[in-house]
């Protein structure tokens, strides 16, 4: 009888636990859980070039955790660009550009830091962007001539160039800003910023680039953009204001889904996507504020604030690059304004950023963000 009734207790006790995380989840079923990871971003400094760490928290919190030299130079200043460093989908590695001495950096990330594996010449002047995917690597220069070219990745993280895979953009003083692959890394895509161009490069068997294609930018000064989950491209227009969706097809062909869906802020520069593919955000560099959007099945996009402004990162701050943590629990805005990191709780189950600690005592040269 006694075994009897503590077996009851225990089918009670077991139900209320049961019952009680249902409603917790069914209360909030937009939070997800992100383990501890890490942010970087870089000096950009001319006299050296570093990458600059910090530790991110359970909660999205983050604190100093040093710095790595890249052997390489910055220049010192802006670099108009998105994707300045870039992380392997396994974390494994951390690419970044030394935009000062025409260079790549690569380091191996460590459970209690970096260390730097490989430096190499990129072939071009001033490489401001990267596109990973997998073991091929393509490098975006922004100095004349503009052009795209291509590295394989070998297992110890060593860049070795691809012979015959430089491509050169629609002019030589395009203003590039970003270089990406799309989704399945069949394409590469690239903005212009001076022609109001996004070209396309189709990416063979062997990983070399062919191409491009020319398209017009639908709004005025293509920027930043990123590919949502079901492979959606979706680019700011720092000129328009806004965000605009394209469907890439599998031979370098852009097709408008929704064109210019306004940010009511300005100068929309940098794009990041969460992993669910259901929300995109832009940093508004003009007013201190990033806009979320709502990205349908259908690839149509939704302003999911009427003024805008889903995150605010303060006057004066203009906000450049975006990071998003590795389940999309946490998104970071670098500050070029005034040397800051902003830090927001993403909701998953409508989009909402709340603010949390960020980070401070960055050198205004500081570019790109990455984030796991």
């Amino acid at each position: 009888m006694i075994k009897l009734k503590r077996f009851l207790w225990f089918l009670g006790t077991l139900s209320l636990v049961v019952l009680s995380f249902t409603t917790w989840a069914e209360a909030d079923p937009g939070k997800r859980k992100d383990a501890p990871g890490a942010v970087y971003t870089m000096s950009n400094a001319a006299m050296g070039n570093s990458i600059l760490v910090f530790d991110r928290s359970a909660n999205g919190t983050l604190t100093p955790a040093g710095s790595y030299l890249t052997g390489g130079l910055g220049t010192g200043a802006g670099l108009g660009n998105q994707g300045g460093l870039v992380l392997s989908e396994d974390q494994r590695r951390l690419f970044v550009v030394n935009a000062g001495s025409n260079e790549i950096s690569v380091f191996a990330v460590e459970p209690h830091g970096l260390m730097l594996v490989d430096r190499i010449n990129t072939g071009g002047n001033l490489p401001v962007s990267l596109a990973l995917d997998r073991k091929l690597l393509y490098v975006l220069h922004a100095g004349t001539p503009n052009n795209i070219t291509g590295f394989t990745v070998g297992n110890d993280g060593k860049l070795a160039p691809l012979p015959g895979s430089t491509r050169f953009l629609s002019d030589d003083m395009t203003g590039p800003a970003q270089v990406s692959f799309s989704s399945d890394g069949s394409v590469l895509v690239v903005t212009e910023k001076n022609t109001n161009i996004i070209d396309t490069f189709t990416v063979d068997r062997f990983g070399v680039a062919e191409g491009p294609m020319t398209h017009a930018s639908v709004g005025i000064t293509p920027f930043g953009f990123a590919f949502g989950k079901r492979g959606y491209l979706l680019v700011s227009e720092a000129a328009t204001g806004a965000v605009s969706s394209y469907r890439l097809t599998g031979d370098g062909g852009l097709q408008v889904i929704s064109p210019s869906v306004s940010t009511t802020e300005t100068a929309a520069c940098w794009v990041v996507v969460t992993n669910d593919g259901r929300f995109a955000y832009t940093t508004n560099t003009g007013t201190g504020s990033i806009s979320g959007y709502l990205v349908a099945q259908d690839g149509s996009l939704e302003l999911l604030d009427a003024d805008g402004r889903t995150g605010v990162t303060g006057a004066g701050s203009a906000p450049i690059d975006m990071a998003l943590s590795g389940n999309s629990g946490f998104l970071y805005a670098l500050n070029s304004g005034n040397g800051t990191i902003s830090a927001f709780a993403v909701s998953l189950k409508n989009g909402s950023l709340r603010p949390i600690a960020g980070a401070g005592n960055l050198p205004g040269s500081a570019n790109g963000l990455a984030a796991r």
